[in-house]
């Protein structure tokens, strides 16, 4: 268990040292009513938000199985929202998301001084805590993560999400 531990942290040490071709990540600023652009934006699709921030230890790992995620499913859409407390990262926002392999996504940061409103314009019983993932079905249907997300969950909500086409 603890060589698998490990040799995931290597894994992911690399990806994020290897060097980007993608081109630098756009952050759009997440601010009040953004919550409401996101859900209308992406209607009808199948769309992953992934909260995340900087100093999130967890979302280091999980930001580029995300990135893998995507590449490998064009059909579900996927939005990504810094929503740390420090201020002022979007340099570090940005390369965190491109060695990630999550420049093509939709990228957000929050930037609202005033994040509890932020928090509780998407959910009003989100405390803050990161990693945090939405599931949002075709329909319109939320399925919440907190914390880390088991990507194998995530690959099955997709094939029922595409399961729902046919």
């Amino acid at each position: 268990m603890k060589r698998q531990f490990l040799a995931g942290v290597f894994l992911v040490a690399f990806l994020l040292s290897a060097p980007a071709s993608e081109a630098p990540p756009q952050l759009k600023p997440f601010g009040r009513g953004s919550w409401q652009d996101v859900l209308h934006s992406h209607a009808g699709h199948p769309t992953i938000v992934h909260f995340w921030g900087v100093t999130c230890g967890p979302c280091k790992v999980e930001l580029p199985l995300l990135g893998e995620f995507m590449k490998g499913h064009p059909a579900i859409d996927v939005v990504t929202i810094s929503a740390d407390l420090v201020p002022d990262l979007p340099g570090a926002t940005r390369s965190m998301l491109e060695k990630s392999g999550l420049s093509a996504a939709e990228n957000w940061i929050f930037s609202d001084g005033f994040v509890e409103r932020l928090r509780f314009e998407i959910d009003p019983g989100w405390q803050g805590d990161i990693p945090r993932t939405m599931l949002i079905s075709r329909e319109g249907a939320i399925t919440t993560i907190e914390g880390s997300a088991e990507m194998a969950d995530v690959e099955r909500w997709s094939d029922q999400q595409r399961a729902a086409t046919k």
